[in-house]
């Protein structure tokens, strides 16, 4: 795995955010994914992709700053801080968030196996 592909995956994944693209967050997101959120609740890939399909994720702006990635034989850990504007469930959400990501290559296709975000002050 190299440090272009994961880079390229992130753009791709962080695009797909942005248009609410369920059929590329489907084909990105691993079916076992458990990701934290902000408040400490755990969510799956079906609730993730429920959440755009719906409508209750709603992303005005994204921007990524800040990325450290570490390759680990198939896996990559990635290290990244979002700027991010929109609303969930009508409610605005609008700050700084760093994320961590696993991606885990699987054949021709690399896949996020776990993650977690927390707010920055």
């Amino acid at each position: 795995m190299k440090i272009e592909t994961v880079v390229s995956a992130e753009v791709e994944l962080l695009t797909a955010i942005k248009k609410a693209d369920v059929s590329v967050l489907e084909k990105m997101l691993h079916d076992d994914l458990l990701f934290n959120l902000p408040d400490g609740n755990t969510i799956t890939k079906e609730f993730d992709l429920d959440s755009y399909r719906s409508g209750k994720m709603k992303v005005d702006s994204l921007e990524a700053s800040d990325q450290i990635i570490n390759i680990i034989d198939d896996t990559a850990v990635v290290a990244v801080t979002v700027s991010l504007k929109g609303a969930f469930n009508n409610n605005p959400m609008s700050g700084a968030f760093r994320y961590i990501r696993v991606w885990k290559q699987f054949d021709e296709n690399l896949k996020i196996i776990a993650g977690s975000c927390v707010a920055l002050q």
